[in-house]
């Protein structure tokens, strides 16, 4: 599970796209889920695969490729790693696009940077405790219906460390679906995950919620927004609270830039 980048995020892709893989059983596709979709995959802080835009290359430009990071671009263009962060003006040196085009220089004639915010995968909150809600709504938000899962105030942000949100709350509050979709898993998780539920929406979302205290729903069942699938607990954390994840197509995205404003 933990070979390249490329390999485990086709793998994830397929997971995550029932017409791509044949699944026997349902418990084997729960099995791949949790495999690929909440395992190893996405560990690392190499530049997460995404189609984008970018301008034509040039001397003076660099177009971000798997695998690569901001200290390997450096090495490889002779480029302070700071120049090129000042010049791109990078936020979060950890996530880089596949196929962003980074200026190496200040020059005027440089390929302009490709737009970052045409995928939900460039928008990343580092903070540690961030607000409610967020500012600006992913691209791709409104092909699914979104709600919150649980009502507690968030205490650890977005990053792609977390790859989620966690809530807090009291043992035994609700956590709901945060869309319509279907259970492909309800039990207990990876280590460090607790009791788990992860739900398949379609466009290539999948949602997780971790840390629960009881489950309230079962593999193949059909759930709406709102739905009741849990209660919150703190199964392999210190606290109760509940982590809930995002993801596109296998990717982490912030969940604050899907959830609505409360």
């Amino acid at each position: 599970m933990r070979g390249d980048a490329q390999t485990c995020i086709r793998l994830t892709n397929e997971a995550s796209v029932k017409s791509k893989i044949q699944f026997k059983t349902l418990s084997t596709a729960a099995l791949l889920a949790i495999a690929l979709v909440l395992g190893g995959c996405a560990s690392n802080r190499s530049a997460p695969v995404s189609s984008l835009s970018t301008g034509i290359p040039s001397a003076s430009t660099y177009v971000v490729k798997p695998g690569d990071t901001l200290n390997k671009i450096s090495r490889a263009t002779g480029v302070p790693e700071g120049t090129i962060t000042r010049i791109n003006k990078i936020s979060n040196p950890n996530l880089l696009i596949v196929g962003q085009t980074l200026r190496l220089s200040d020059s005027k004639s440089a390929a302009p940077l490709a737009r970052s915010g045409t995928s939900s995968n460039a928008k990343v909150s580092g903070a540690t405790n961030p607000p409610e809600s967020s500012s600006s709504r992913a691209s791709d938000a409104g092909l699914i219906n979104w709600g919150w899962p649980a009502k507690g105030k968030i205490i650890q942000g977005f990053t792609p460390t977390t790859k989620g949100i966690d809530i807090a709350g009291s043992t035994g509050d609700p956590i709901e679906a945060a869309a319509n979709g279907k259970v492909i898993f309800a039990g207990d998780g990876p280590r460090g995950l607790g009791n788990l539920v992860i739900v398949e929406h379609g466009d290539g979302f999948i949602t997780a919620y971790a840390h629960n205290k009881t489950l309230l729903v079962k593999e193949g069942q059909a759930v709406k927004r709102g739905t009741k699938i849990a209660e919150m607990g703190q199964s392999d954390t210190t606290s109760v609270r509940l982590h809930f994840e995002v993801r596109r197509r296998g990717t982490p995205v912030d969940p604050l830039q899907y959830l609505p404003p409360r």
